[in-house]
């Protein structure tokens, strides 16, 4: 589980203008975020299924935030893969 002040710092450096915390970067980045923290929690819990399944369901939520960006902005979409480093 995310800290608010780290969610917090998370919206601020990736917010595109005052008070957004809606826009897709925002959102991509807090999932990216939660998404290694259960990594993390998943090497050391290996039969943690009901974890694995929200994992799951969010790396789905973030491919489709991703897809959306892609398609609206391909500016924005390699902006925030390149900040983020999601693709290796």
């Amino acid at each position: 589980m995310i800290l608010k002040e780290k969610k917090q710092a998370i919206i601020a450096e990736h917010a595109t203008h005052e008070g957004d915390t809606g826009s897709p970067e925002v959102q991509i980045a807090i999932l990216t975020a939660r998404i290694n923290e259960l990594t993390e929690h998943l090497r050391e819990h290996k039969h943690d299924n009901h974890s694995r399944r929200g994992l799951l369901m969010m790396v789905g939520k973030r491919r489709s935030l991703l897809d959306y960006l892609a398609k609206k902005d391909i500016n924005r979409y390699r902006a925030i893969i390149a900040k983020l480093g999601i693709r290796k």
